[in-house]
């Protein structure tokens, strides 16, 4: 008993001195400035099991051991290199480890994006697209608004427009891939893709998951992305191989039917990290608050890289992208009064579809970046990609208001339509260009000359099916005329005598959203002409720097061919343009630059592009390029800064776009259309993102935008607003962590707001009836984050629309509302090993 006792004292002593071993220190950046919030992380080289703290508010740190042995010690902070130790700890005493001092991470730029970002936070500090080659974007003399993975992760922002609605200055325009930027809402002309142009409608809104970063590059670039808005591009950046390994996979679930999951595996495929690889891959299976909506896709994307050394570097990915779901033209209304339309008039949750129609996609994209250093200061750099998309469409859809016999309206039943459409793009970009830097003493000079070209063709089979309007006597289709109802099939329904319509009525008293019988539709067969589209330009691009103050000057030379009804009889159209750009920049300060830019813009009138809503029903008839193209410029000064160590960054642009020959006119009357004269927008905005405290991270921006009209053929336009251009636009988001001394270590909060001024719907007003006025609103969001101490889990609870606010977020017309889904909630679960 006694030797026992003498065993539990002994060891008891051992543990009390064991637990007495004590390690402190002190963390600083280069400046000795200290750092607050440094995650200090140990392990016991024996064991696997890891524990940390992080350093106070004057740098310092302490943590205790309970057995002695010899440690890693890993010290690590959001924009500073990490620090690695290997410390051995013997003695029961307290072990100094003195003054630790972090280098700001200054990551090796590439001239060709070939490897994945590092940092992991809601800052990227440079773009590729913007200028083709690498650029800091504090260095470029225009406003660059990004989107990173990370802040993507954080709010579930599992598609495209809700990544985006916190960027200033950009608001979406209903429930498509769709948005405002700076007053001036997008064409229809595809999407950017690392820098290059793709085709596809922007029916469906896209997924976020194989995506790095998403840019908004504000203004005209014609200079850089050839034909591009003049309110701003939108840039998906895809996720690019690491040289360290990373994996995790992501599942959610939660309100309307909604099921995902995710995956993201990188790393090296051979010990000398030569060769690197990336796979993503996406599911969602996902129903709507709107009825009969859903959107379901598959998305699949692998990509490898080949670095064998510092002057030879080639990506190749590629992207599968499967998407099924319907066509969702959006809530419709009816009936003004006084002018103004009653939105409630239907409940947001309308749809006029059926369960039978169907919108299906499929894109299959092919890219490959290649850079060859021939000296230090001497480059090549080459990209290609290639595109084929094919669309799939039967829908049902609101054709306007039903009318008796005699012409007058019928308010509880809407006239339909019906469309079956497919059709089938192939598009192939090709980008090449050299570079020559220069620098010696306080100046630098980089020299970049260039080529691209863009080649768009709808290919021949493109076609539809379409069912519209009344039935004559002779079984055509036509607009009713009430002065000659003999010319039309007549029925009488519940005493009312009406003409017959070509697709049943949708009665809104009795709505019926289930399958029906498109058989006896009398169908119209419609041939979509082939259509080419080419451009090809060449550019010169020179940024040099002396001591504080840089310039970036561009000119481009482009040339624009438009071929109607290709491989048929052909209709040809060419233009050309120069685009410059002369942007300054000065260093205020080590972190603050001031900027002017003026930007060209160049966007011609094509026949795969369509640049007004209002005439898209004309490119199937024939080629809009007879008409002068649009032509726009920025002008635009402004500031950027970096504060905290580059955690923190702010810019504050003020902005005047013009834009020139916007094409408008009845949408089927050939003679009718004309180019208005001129449109403005003019305003500020301000965005500033980064990391506030060690444990809060936000991102804020607010945007004033005056659009409107200032030359047009129709008096009463002049001075109008833009359609779908609010004035002011707000939006914040911030996450909080708390600390690992808190009693809720592992646990953070996240809460967003956006708010979007009064605007108009985007037709308007084009057309004095379609002068729609949505509301104003401002709509939470929140999430709860749990991290379970030793696991690479985490748990996210998200709410969106967090006090059930009716809003909408844009619309076409009074028949194309995008109402804003009602209060809903995810589940996310995210696992990385």
């Amino acid at each position: 008993m006694k030797n026992y006792i003498i065993i539990i004292l002994t060891l008891f002593t051992v543990n009390i001195t064991f637990s007495q071993i004590s390690v402190k220190g002190k963390i600083t950046d280069n400046k000795g400035l200290p750092i607050v919030g440094a995650t200090i992380s140990y392990s016991n080289e024996n064991s696997t099991k890891k524990d940390g703290t992080v350093s106070q508010e004057n740098g310092t740190f302490t943590f205790n051991l309970t057995e002695t042995g010899t440690y890693q010690i890993n010290i690590s902070y959001i924009g500073m290199k990490s620090l690695q130790l290997q410390k051995s700890f013997d003695q029961n005493q307290v072990y100094d480890l003195g003054t630790l001092t972090l280098q700001e991470d200054l990551e090796q730029l590439q001239s060709v994006e070939i490897l994945g970002r590092v940092r992991k936070d809601y800052n990227s500090d440079y773009s590729f697209s913007a200028t083709k080659t690498a650029i800091k974007n504090k260095e470029l003399p225009q406003a660059v608004s990004t989107v990173t993975k990370e802040l993507i992760d954080d709010r579930i922002a599992f598609q495209l427009p809700d990544a985006v609605k916190t960027v200033s200055s950009v608001s979406a325009t209903g429930l498509y891939n769709h948005y405002n930027i700076r007053g001036i809402t997008q064409a229809d002309d595809g999407q950017m893709l690392n820098g290059m142009r793709t085709r596809q409608y922007y029916f469906l809104q896209p997924i976020t998951s194989h995506l790095e970063r998403v840019e908004v590059i504000k203004g005209p670039s014609s200079v850089t992305f050839s034909s591009a808005d003049p309110g701003g591009t939108v840039n998906m950046v895809t996720k690019k191989p690491l040289t360290e390994k990373r994996n995790s996979i992501g599942f959610t679930t939660g309100s309307f039917g909604t099921l995902r999951a995710t995956a993201d595996f990188t790393g090296p495929l051979n010990d000398s990290k030569t060769l690197l690889y990336r796979f993503n891959a996406a599911f969602q299976e996902a129903d709507s608050f709107r009825d009969v909506v859903n959107n379901n896709a598959i998305l699949i994307s692998p990509s490898f890289s080949y670095v064998p050394n510092e002057n030879t570097s080639l990506n190749v990915e590629m992207i599968y992208n499967d998407a099924k779901g319907n066509l969702d033209r959006g809530q419709p209304i009816f009936g003004a009064i006084n002018g103004e339309f009653d939105l409630n008039s239907t409940p947001i949750t309308r749809n006029v579809g059926a369960s039978n129609d169907h919108y299906k996609t499929k894109e299959v994209i092919f890219m490959a970046n290649f850079t060859q250093k021939f000296t230090e200061n001497f480059g090549f750099n080459a990209q290609f990609m290639k595109q084929t998309w094919d669309e799939d469409l039967a829908e049902h859809r609101v054709d306007g208001t039903a009318v008796d016999i005699d012409g007058n309206v019928i308010p509880t039943l809407a006239r339909m339509r019906y469309d079956k459409r497919q059709q089938f793009w192939e598009t192939d970009n090709f980008s090449a260009f050299f570079n020559y830097d220069i620098k010696k003493g306080n100046i630098t000079n980089k020299l970049l000359v260039g080529y691209d070209a863009t080649r768009w063709e709808r290919q021949i089979g493109a076609g539809f099916l379409r069912a519209r309007r009344y039935l004559t006597v002779n079984g055509g289709q036509a607009n009713y005329d009430s002065s000659n109802p003999g010319n039309f099939q007549q029925m009488v329904v519940d005493g009312v005598t009406m003409p017959v319509p070509a697709v049943p009525h949708f009665n809104l008293e009795d709505p019926f959203n289930g399958a029906r019988n498109t058989d006896n539709y009398n169908l119209a067969e419609l041939t979509i002409p082939a259509n080419l589209n080419t451009s090809s330009g060449i550019y010169i691009q020179n940024q040099f720097k002396v001591g504080k103050f840089s310039a970036l000057v561009n000119l481009r030379y482009e040339w624009f061919t438009d071929i109607f009804d290709y491989k048929g009889d052909e209709e040809e159209f060419e233009t050309s343009a120069f685009v410059p750009r002369l942007g300054l920049t000065y260093e205020v300060t080590n972190d603050i630059s001031a900027y002017a830019t003026y930007l060209g813009g160049f966007q011609p009138h094509t026949n795969t592009v369509s640049l007004s809503p209002t005439a898209e029903g004309f490119f199937w008839a024939a080629s809009p390029s007879r008409f002068d193209p649009l032509e726009s410029s920025l002008i635009e000064v402004g500031a950027k800064g970096e504060f905290l160590n580059g955690r923190i960054f702010a810019n504050l642009a003020i902005f005047n776009v013009t834009q020139k020959n916007i094409l408008l006119g009845d949408t089927y009357d050939l003679d009718n259309l004309t180019t208005r004269g001129e449109q403005r927008s003019r305003g500020f905005e301000t965005d500033i993102s980064g990391y506030v405290l060690p444990n809060l991270q936000l991102t804020a921006s607010y945007s004033y935008t005056d659009a409107t009209i200032e030359e047009d053929t129709v008096k009463e336009f002049i001075g109008e607003r833009i359609g779908g251009a609010p004035k002011h636009n707000a939006n914040f988001w911030g996450r909080y962590d708390f600390t690992s001394s808190s009693i809720l270590k592992g646990i953070g909060l996240g809460l967003g707001a956006q708010y979007v001024d009064e605007r108009y719907t985007w037709y308007n007003p084009t057309y004095a009836t379609d002068r729609v006025l949505l509301p104003e609103y401002t709509v939470f969001e929140g999430a709860i984050y749990y991290k379970p101490n030793n696991t690479n889990m985490q748990l996210t609870l998200k709410v969106n629309n967090l006090f059930n606010e009716t809003y909408w977020l844009g619309g076409l017309n009074p028949s194309r509302l995008g109402p804003g889904a009602p209060r809903n909630v995810l589940l996310n679960a995210t696992y990385k090993f």
